[in-house]
């Protein structure tokens, strides 16, 4: 992963290498040991293929480990980075039972959580990390329309994993500056495998973009910017999500570099349903009719921005009614200049 910078004392600076996974997880064995803490077989190796940390560090994570702190979770605490006002920190909460997906495209989703939980057995053990230096992080496309559960996905991920989720602030990455916005994204690029977290830029197409002919300085350095990325992702080491509206605008060398694409659908009316069933937590008082608001046509972030309208709404009765629900609806629609007449 990253290195460290050391400054001597003549005021050089010297980049001192991160740990090798294997000589990271070897260290946490040892520290594990040293402070008499219980650990599953392999589990040493499997933290320290994700979790980045210094010496200090695994030796501190060992002794919140012996305290009873799970490992994952003391590792995690201890790995943290800071990210200023470039990025920033989502605690996941989303599961699996909150995404409404064909089982394809679950299944693509569940292959991500994979390769992180297997990345020291397949890179180092099954020696595929030999082969190569480059692309030996995951990086995957989420495409479809607004609405459709790309960044709601994202978070199940996050949690699934037991990592944050850091969200690329765009407006305060990239700058008119020349240079400035490449030294913005090495900052939370290097930041995020410091801190082993999931990696989310919503609406990649703004820094994604297809390289153009170039016709004056602008053109020049907006392309350098993208010949960046492109070289920064490939050697990012972690998970890092895209998401896009419109993935016909994003640059095709980087859909060579992503390993999946999802390609999230728009709801149809069984989906609709289904969202509808679920749109409200167990034990609110609503009354709802998801076959008929299923006609209505929304994506699922339509239905959640409804259902949380109307418990609003309805929160000074003792239940949300059925007309409450409806209206939140309209409003919803209305959002977007449309009626319940059309779409």
């Amino acid at each position: 992963m990253g290195a460290v910078d050391t400054v001597l004392a003549d005021g050089v600076l010297v980049g001192v290498p991160r740990l090798p996974i294997a000589e990271r997880a070897a260290a946490l064995d040892a520290a594990l040991d040293r402070h008499l803490a219980d650990r599953a077989a392999g589990e040493a190796a499997a933290v320290a293929g994700v979790f980045d940390l210094a010496l200090p560090d695994l030796e501190l994570a060992a002794g919140d480990a012996a305290a009873g702190t799970p490992l994952w979770q003391a590792c995690r605490a201890r790995s943290r980075s800071r990210y200023g006002g470039q990025a920033r920190v989502v605690r996941p909460r989303a599961r699996w039972a909150d995404l409404v997906l064909p089982d394809t495209h679950v299944a693509q989703l569940r292959s991500l959580v994979a390769a992180v939980h297997h990345r020291t057995r397949v890179l180092h053990e099954w020696g595929f990390a030999d082969r190569s230096s480059r692309g030996l992080g995951t990086a995957a496309l989420f495409a479809g329309p607004s609405g459709t559960g790309k960044t709601l996905a994202a978070e199940v991920i996050a949690r699934e994993l037991g990592l944050d989720l850091v969200v690329v602030d765009l407006s305060q990455v990239v700058s008119k500056f020349i240079g400035e916005t490449e030294k913005n994204l090495s900052r939370v690029f290097d930041a995020v495998e410091d801190g082993a977290a999931v990696l989310l830029f919503d609406e990649a197409d703004t820094l994604f973009g297809k390289r153009t002919e170039v016709r004056d300085s602008h053109d020049r350095y907006a392309n350098l910017e993208v010949g960046y990325m492109l070289q920064r992702m490939e050697s990012f080491t972690g998970l890092a999500i895209l998401t896009t509206n419109a993935r016909s605008v994003l640059d095709q060398a980087f859909l060579r570099r992503l390993r999946l694409v999802v390609t999230f659908p728009y709801p149809d009316r069984a989906a609709r349903e289904t969202m509808w069933r679920r749109a409200f937590p167990a034990g609110v008082p609503a009354d709802v009719d998801p076959e008929r608001l299923a006609a209505v046509d929304l994506p699922g972030g339509g239905i959640a921005a409804a259902a949380l309208t109307a418990a609003y709404v309805g929160a000074d009765g003792e239940r949300i009614t059925g007309d409450q629900v409806a209206t939140a609806t309209r409003w919803e629609l209305a959002k977007n200049g449309r009626s319940l007449g059309g779409r």
